[in-house]
């Protein structure tokens, strides 16, 4: 008996306790807690349906959309402009599911507003992306170089970054706007996304100088390997996570940002339209013709709400120290 027990060893004992243990990369970890962060999976479906009601509604760089009208075309006005979307079904009293000619009803000079709201989001995500985009590429460059070089380098990138962060962003933003706003949104994306990276740039920096004092980075120096292959190859994929989390609440921070420019006449000019402007455009018709005021209002609510959801499952899933939701 004393020998069958021994023989069976601490992997029986471990299985007749059901714990079986899997060892899993940091990829396969981070992955699995993001997978079950239930608020980052439901900003995601949320996000993916906008996105996809958004650019195939209309149709997007020439590609037709299955919806038949377009954000520019003026038409009679139909019951007074209003909504002819209906969700409530006829056992319960409504008209049964439907679309209807105008699901959102149309503006004063009768034009679809389902495609106005669906191209104003177009608009939207395309700055908030570019300016993601750029403003990450940009804060990480510098602040790599400022924290892996330190000495004058470091001293003329972060006093630029300190001057850069001093100035509000909105007052930034706005001089951009009212330069760029008439070039449209790729122009727009990329001049703000270049004023908006000082916050990523410090985070970064930051991580650079704990990273530069360890050893695999010493083992590195020693033997010779170029400061380049140590930035991209050693130090930078140790700060992915800090890069991705502060770039996802970056996008959604520019689709607010986008919206209040163009809500102040600084943004997109028309013909061409955002969610901004159509809610700065129709601020008056809020108690006669609310539709046209909240329309334009959900979509930023939910684009911004869903990317905050997805940024705050990611920051749970990098940050090894959290326990909300475990691998």
């Amino acid at each position: 008996m004393t020998l069958n027990a021994q023989a069976t060893g601490p992997d029986t004992a471990s299985d007749s306790q059901g714990m079986a243990i899997v060892a899993r990369t940091q990829g396969q970890m981070v992955r699995r807690r993001f997978f079950r962060h239930r608020a980052a999976l439901v900003g995601m479906i949320m996000f993916g349906l906008v996105i996809i009601l958004a650019f195939s509604s209309i149709g997007f760089a020439g590609i037709p959309g299955w919806w038949d009208k377009n954000y520019l075309d003026t038409g009679a006005l139909t019951n007074q402009g209003r909504p002819t979307l209906s969700l409530i079904p006829e056992f319960l009293g409504g008209t049964g599911i439907h679309l209807g000619e105008h699901p959102f009803g149309q503006d004063d000079i009768g034009i679809d507003y389902f495609a106005l709201t669906m191209r104003g989001a177009q608009q939207s995500i395309i700055i908030a992306f570019i300016v993601g985009i750029v403003a990450t590429l940009s804060g990480t460059i510098v602040g790599a170089l400022a924290g892996y070089f330190r000495g004058r380098i470091e001293a003329v990138l972060m006093r630029l970054t300190d001057v850069m962060i001093t100035i509000p962003v909105l007052i930034i933003a706005a001089v951009v706007g009212r330069m760029m706003g008439d070039s449209g949104a790729v122009v727009l994306g990329l001049f703000l996304g270049l004023v908006t990276w000082p916050t990523l740039g410090r985070l970064v920096r930051g991580e650079f100088l704990s990273l530069r004092e360890k050893e695999f980075v010493e083992a590195a120096r020693a033997i010779g390997t170029r400061p380049s292959r140590i930035i991209f190859r050693h130090i930078l994929p140790n700060t992915i996570g800090v890069i991705i989390v502060s770039a996802t609440l970056g996008i959604a921070s520019a689709v607010l940002l986008e919206s209040a420019l163009s809500f102040l006449g600084l943004g997109i000019q028309a013909p061409d339209t955002s969610l901004g402007q159509l809610i700065s455009r129709y601020r008056s018709a809020m108690v006669v013709r609310p539709w046209l005021f909240w329309w334009p209002g959900v979509f930023i609510i939910t684009i911004a709400l869903s990317i905050n959801f997805i940024g705050d499952g990611l920051r749970d899933a990098f940050d090894p120290r959290q326990t909300r939701v475990r691998a």
